[in-house]
């Protein structure tokens, strides 16, 4: 067992884990983050995305003790006094939203990608989408969520 401390959506968790747990697990099983997908298990799919320490990462990937000291941002974190990101609500009203297993890390990996770019063209919509496969392959309408969802930071900044 190692002892860990890490913040999860900007609260603080101290806890004991085995070395061969997954963050995935950890944001599962012992947090009760149920948001954050597993699909491939191999870090295929991007179902497990999360934001730690500023960056998307494949959480099937990384071991919990790696996230010692780490910010973490799961889905969950996203809403703010009960109401949904602007990027959460692009999405819905974009219809970006099919089967919704892979969704949790789109909007994950579209966060990152506007924390860091927040004006980025198609192109760059695409590559910071790259690592998240959608089954249901509704690729179009993320792009279009994520030009809404700037739009809808911009109006909120206003």
């Amino acid at each position: 067992m190692v002892n860990i401390g890490l913040t999860v959506n900007q609260k603080l968790f101290e806890i004991s884990v085995d070395e061969n747990l997954r963050l995935i697990d950890l944001l599962r099983d012992k947090l009760g983050f149920h948001g954050t997908k597993e699909g491939c298990g191999e870090g295929e799919c991007g179902a497990c995305t999360v934001i730690m320490d500023g960056e998307t990462v494949n959480s099937c990937l990384v071991m919990a003790f790696q996230a010692n000291g780490s910010n973490i941002t799961t889905i969950e974190g996203m809403e703010k006094d009960g109401k949904l990101h602007p990027i959460q609500q692009a999405y819905i009203d974009a219809g970006a939203v099919q089967c919704g297993f892979c969704i949790p890390g789109m909007v994950l990996s579209t966060k990152a990608l506007l924390d860091k770019n927040s004006h980025p063209n198609r192109d760059e919509i695409r590559e910071g989408i790259s690592g998240n496969l959608c089954r249901c392959t509704g690729y179009n309408k993320m792009l279009d969520a994520t030009e809404m969802a700037i739009k809808y930071m911009e109006e909120e900044k206003e």
